[in-house]
C-alpha cells in the first residue's frame, strides 16, 4: 500500500516563496510510492482542523511547512495519537526544528521525512493551549504581542521591537507554586521551557530536555540596559543560566498567579490569559521525525 502523507503549507510564514518546495515534494515523493496531498492554509488555526480531518481518513504522517506557529497547529492535532509530525522549517525562529537538529534547508529536511527516524517528545500545556518549545509571561510575551502587529517579520524586526520596548517595560509581580513550594518574584520575564530555545538559537533554558518529562523554569529579573549586550551573548552561547540575573528551576507542573489578565506567548505566538496560569508537561506525547 502507498504511504499516506499530508503536507500542510503556510504560504506566508517567513515571508518566503514556497513554490520551489512544492517542486521538491512533487519530484521527491513520487506517486508510485506515496499517496501524498499538499494543502495551503488560509487562516490561523486551520492547520489543526486539516490534520484532524485527514487523520480520520487514515493519514499518519503530517508535514508542517512553516514556522513554529504552523508546527504548533499541526502538532496540536497529533498529540496523544499515533500520528507523526514532520517539519520543513520555514519561519523566523524555527525553535523546535533547531532543537531537534532538523535541517533548515528544505531539500535536506524533505530527505529526513523519507529516511529519518521517529521519536517521542514531551509537550506542554498552559491552561488549554499546547506548546512544544516554550511558553511564558513578561517581556518576551509583551514583545511577541508587539511583533505580531508589525508589518515586517524576521529577526531584524524582532530585534528592533525589543530595543524600542526595553526602556518602557517594568517588571511585574508573580506568585509561583511548584514542587510543593510557593515563591514571589518581581520578574522581567518567566519562561517555561520544554525545549531549550525560543528560536534563532536564542537559548533561554540551555539544560532543557525535550524527553525528560520536566519543564525548565527560567525567571529573569530586570537588568540595566548597559549589560543587555552581555545578556544577549549569553543567550546565543547557551550559558544564560550562569547569569546572576537568572534563576532556574525544574518541575513537571506549576501554577503562576499575577495581578491582572495579561499577555502570554506559546511557541512565539501571542495570546492573552487570566490571572491564574496552570502550566504542565505531558511526557512522550508526540511522535516526531528526526535525523
Amino acid at each position: 500500500m502507498k504511504e499516506k502523507i499530508l503536507f500542510i503549507v503556510n504560504p506566508v510564514s517567513g515571508n518566503k516563496p514556497k513554490e520551489f518546495v512544492i517542486k521538491l515534494i512533487e519530484k521527491g515523493f513520487d506517486k508510485g510510492a506515496y499517496d501524498k496531498k499538499i494543502i495551503f492554509t488560509s487562516f490561523s488555526g486551520e492547520a489543526t482542523q486539516i490534520v484532524k480531518q485527514y487523520f480520520d481518513k487514515g493519514y499518519k504522517k503530517f508535514i508542517a511547512i512553516g514556522g513554529d506557529g504552523t508546527v504548533n497547529e499541526v502538532a496540536s492535532a497529533l498529540v496523544d495519537t499515533d500520528g507523526i509530525l514532520g517539519i520543513v522549517p520555514f519561519g523566523s525562529g524555527n525553535g523546535l526544528a533547531r532543537h531537534l537538529k532538523i535541517p533548515l534547508r528544505p531539500k535536506k529536511a524533505l530527505e529526513l521525512i523519507k529516511h529519518g527516524n521517529n521519536i517521542k517528545i514531551d509537550y506542554g500545556l498552559i491552561n488549554d493551549k499546547k506548546f512544544f518549545c516554550t511558553t511564558g509571561v513578561g517581556f518576551d510575551a509583551h514583545i511577541g504581542h508587539v511583533f505580531s502587529k508589525l508589518d515586517g517579520r524576521g529577526f531584524i524586526n524582532y530585534f528592533k521591537a525589543t530595543l524600542s520596548e526595553f526602556r518602557r517595560y517594568a517588571p511585574k509581580r508573580y506568585e509561583i507554586t511548584m514542587n510543593g513550594t510557593t515563591i514571589m518574584r518581581d520578574a522581567f520575564l518567566i519562561t517555561f521551557a520544554n525545549a531549550s530555545q525560543y528560536g534563532n538559537n536564542v537559548h533561554i533554558a540551555p539544560k532543557a530536555d525535550i524527553n525528560d518529562g520536566k519543564l525548565e523554569i527560567a525567571i529573569m529579573r530586570s537588568f540595566p540596559i548597559i549589560i543587555a549586550p552581555g545578556i544577549g551573548v549569553r543567550l546565543f552561547l547557551k550559558n544564560i543560566d550562569k547569569s546572576n540575573y537568572l534563576e532556574t528551576y525544574q518541575c513537571d507542573s506549576v501554577i503562576l498567579k499575577r495581578n491582572n489578565p495579561d499577555v502570554v506567548h506559546y511557541d512565539g505566538e501571542p495570546g492573552e490569559m487570566g490571572e491564574i496560569l496552570n502550566i504542565k508537561v505531558v511526557h512522550d506525547g508526540l511522535n516526531v521525525m528526526v535525523n
